[in-house]
């Protein structure tokens, strides 16, 4: 592989979140528990039906090109894309060719070349023998993106879906769930040892990132072992396998020739700037701090870049820190980073279990019990142990530990007759640690935190201890 080149280029579906599908007023519901529940003449494709665009799924797509500093479009059209498949009722798809919605811009070092929009298909189930199709997923606004062949390698490729994903999140215009397919990925490989790209394969069926970046891999093997053989690369569709981790050929690749595009005589023609909702000023006004934007201002906090990159997974998460910086709490920087610290070091570990949700109205209560353990008012443990109250019932963090003792102790005159008390109760303690052994110092540190029933400040501790003992 060392001389070869491998060229990369993605195709995402994304499903919108919109109240009702692309053309019709049926609810956007693909996983209705019921097959064919949520249908109509229009998604059926019945005779003498009149497609309507969705207004709100045009906005969800603007609003992502807007947000990747794309070229908007003000003219645009819906085409016909023509190809017979038993989950298509129409035997053509509702789609754009010559005029998306948006052309350029760039996520994740990555050029975009166009986002357009288009409708879903229904889903074919096979079992036994038999195969049935659910129309509940015909229809729903299908957002596609299409990136420049700028991708050379699988890593790259993962990081930009990744972003994408959480673009899609961030922005609230899709679940992207890809064990569900909201967000379904494509990728289209080559590799050549020259400048000049070699024959492009489309592998399909990738379920997630890793499955992503493990056929890259595998099919840029698979193609440079064929020319190494001298052999022709066949342009095609393949699968991937999941279990056996290959690539499977499913079938010749089509061009956009074969798909006879053509604008649907059905669809008005519109222009976007007679939209006054969905000028880029309004789009503008609609957008959320964008990841880029968040990394930026948390890297001039100074925050822990891996706690930063764990915080972007979970936008839930990403909502509630923002509103514990913005809370009248008094966060320093010192607060801000213990914050993060314990959100995803401990909170996380207890969301869905002991805290539902992380809830807005808890921020104000999480910052302050952050600031109070930044000024040494309580120790960690302390914190730890009033986390779930905290982020379940929004009680001041100051009175919970003011009524239950838990205040830190950082007075030394107020700790010497403990130091002296346990001094006493353990003489052979001591002498270990007088002749070396450092851990004797911990154990004594620990009756003192036990009998302050964890209210005394254990570093301070530490030190009067270390002090009392060796002089």
């Amino acid at each position: 592989m060392s001389t070869y080149k491998i060229t990369v280029g993605i195709e995402v579906h994304a499903e919108l979140r919109t109240k009702s599908k692309m053309f019709c007023g049926c609810p956007n519901d693909p996983h209705a528990s019921a097959p064919n529940t949520n249908i109509c003449p229009v998604c059926m494709a019945h005779p003498g039906t009149l497609p309507a665009v969705n207004k709100e799924a045009v906005e969800a797509v603007l609003r992502v090109g807007n947000a990747i500093g794309g070229s908007l479009a003000d003219f645009s059209e819906f085409d016909r894309k023509n190809y017979f498949y038993p989950d298509i009722p129409k035997a053509y798809q509702i789609s754009q060719y010559a005029h998306p919605l948006v052309s350029g811009g760039e996520l994740a070092g990555v050029s975009i070349t166009r986002i357009h929009l288009e409708e879903d298909t229904a889903r074919s189930q096979h079992a036994d023998g038999n195969s049935l199709v659910d129309f509940n997923r015909a229809g729903v606004p299908l957002m596609e993106l299409v990136t420049e062949p700028v991708i050379h390698d699988p890593a790259t490729a993962g990081k930009f879906a990744r972003e994408l994903q959480l673009l899609l999140r961030t922005l609230g215009v899709s679940d992207a769930n890809m064990e569900k397919g909201e967000m379904r990925v494509e990728a289209n490989i080559s590799v050549s040892n020259s400048e000049v790209l070699g024959t492009k394969v489309e592998v399909k069926n990738l379920n997630s990132f890793r499955a992503m970046e493990s056929a890259i891999t595998y099919e840029a093997e698979r193609q440079a072992h064929i020319l190494e053989e001298g052999g022709t690369v066949q342009q095609e569709t393949r699968g991937w396998d999941e279990q056996k981790s290959v690539t499977f050929s499913q079938r010749i690749k089509e061009s956009a020739d074969d798909y006879r595009y053509f604008p649907d005589p059905d669809i008005p023609k519109f222009v976007l700037s007679q939209v006054p909702e969905l000028s880029k000023s309004r789009l503008s006004e609609k957008q959320p701090k964008l990841a880029s934007e968040l990394r930026d201002e948390y890297r001039e906090l100074g925050l822990n870049p891996e706690h930063v990159e764990a915080l972007m997974t979970n936008l839930e998460a990403v909502n509630f820190y923002e509103l514990v910086r913005a809370a009248d709490a008094g966060l320093s920087e010192a607060a801000a980073k213990l914050a993060l610290s314990y959100l995803i070091s401990d909170v996380f570990g207890l969301l869905g279990t002991k805290v539902p949700s992380l809830e807005g109205a808890k921020a104000a209560s999480y910052a302050r019990l952050m600031v109070m353990l930044a000024e040494d008012k309580i120790n960690s443990r302390t914190a730890k142990d009033l986390l779930v109250e905290v982020l379940t019932t929004a009680v001041d963090p100051q009175d919970l530990a003011e009524k239950r003792g838990l205040l830190q102790k950082n007075d030394p005159t107020e700790l010497q007759p403990m130091i002296e008390q346990i001094i006493a109760e353990f003489p052979s303690v001591v002498e270990e640690y007088k002749a070396g052994k450092e851990a004797s110092l911990q154990f004594l540190v620990g009756q003192g935190m036990k009998q302050s029933k964890g209210a005394a400040n254990p570093q301070l501790l530490a030190e009067l201890l270390r002090t009392h003992i060796l002089g």
